[in-house]
């Protein structure tokens, strides 16, 4: 019997994280398990299946059961992926059917208080200035944060240079201590060392302003017309799951973040609520698989 045929689900769901414990798409995937397995009745677990920069565990969803008992928890690389690793044994539109986007998770632009920058308008004017001398902090070749700095560079038309760390803790490390002068860092990481005037915060990288940080600009609206980069958490399952299933678990879904208390946790950790059809999200994907390969095949840029 088929999951469209049974009263899904009759067993427990796996959600599998292609990161290691820890992290935005981990924290998400554990709330929203928490959630759905008080919601359907059944046990949802988190699976962490980390990896190759999240490629390990994406291609193990791809190819499990059609049948809504293994899903995905899916973020900013499964779009990026593709072209910065050349060949992925997945295909992020072709191999998944999306349930719902349920958050972005934009980035906060800081600078170390020791560079003379008040505005997005000084940061492009000092790189324009001095070419090659302003380096950005990033957690590795093709993380977030590097292609947020790639794609700034590419509409200012600036190079900044990428400083690389071996993920964001260090990263973080390297501009508290002066190695880098610039990181797009998430918002969760920002908002306490920007108000304990650790880092300036200069702006934020989404296309509306920040419930957390209400004062800064959005780097759009600060002369960059147009940008934004977010990193983002959405719900997936293997390509060929029953409607019947998809459309339970994207009602859940949505439920799930429009709770009251979901909500407000969202919008305290610097995250924006999302809670999308599954055309919606499917639109999202496709949008930024384009996007962001034009970003990797100008800069460059390739995983390690």
């Amino acid at each position: 019997m088929s999951a469209a045929d049974a009263a899904y689900p009759e067993k427990p769901v796996r959600i599998i994280v292609p990161s290691p414990p820890g992290g935005g798409i981990d924290a998400m995937g554990r709330l929203l398990a928490h959630k759905l397995t008080a919601s359907l009745a059944k046990q949802v677990v988190v699976e962490n299946r980390g990896g190759a920069g999240g490629n390990i565990g994406t291609e193990i969803a791809a190819k499990s059961a059609r049948d809504g008992y293994t899903l995905l928890m899916a973020g900013s690389q499964l779009v990026a992926n593709p072209s910065l690793y050349g060949k992925v044994g997945f295909d992020p539109v072709q191999d998944f059917d999306p349930i719902s986007l349920l958050a972005l998770a934009p980035n906060v632009l800081v600078v170390h208080p020791s560079l003379p920058v008040q505005s997005v308008r000084e940061l492009i004017a000092l790189a324009k200035n001095k070419p090659d001398a302003v380096g950005f902090a990033g957690a590795g070749p093709g993380s977030t944060p590097h292609l947020a700095g790639e794609l700034f560079n590419m509409m200012a038309g600036v190079k900044m240079v990428h400083v690389p760390y071996r993920g964001t803790g260090p990263a973080l490390t390297g501009i508290l201590g002066g190695e880098a002068s610039v990181m797009f860092m998430t918002a969760t990481a920002a908002v306490p060392l920007v108000r304990a005037k650790r880092l300036r915060g200069i702006a934020v990288t989404s296309i509306s302003r920040l419930p957390a940080l209400p004062e800064l600009p959005t780097i759009a609206e600060s002369g960059l017309r147009g940008y934004q980069s977010n990193q983002w958490y959405g719900l997936l399952a293997p390509a060929g799951t029953p409607d019947e299933v998809l459309n339970l678990l994207n009602t859940q879904s949505v439920r799930f973040v429009q709770n009251p208390d979901t909500h407000q946790r969202l919008i305290n950790e610097g995250a924006i609520p999302v809670g999308s059809t599954r055309e919606q999200f499917a639109s999202h994907i496709k949008t930024e698989i384009v996007k962001w390969a034009q970003v990797i095949k100008q800069s460059g840029a390739r995983a390690d």
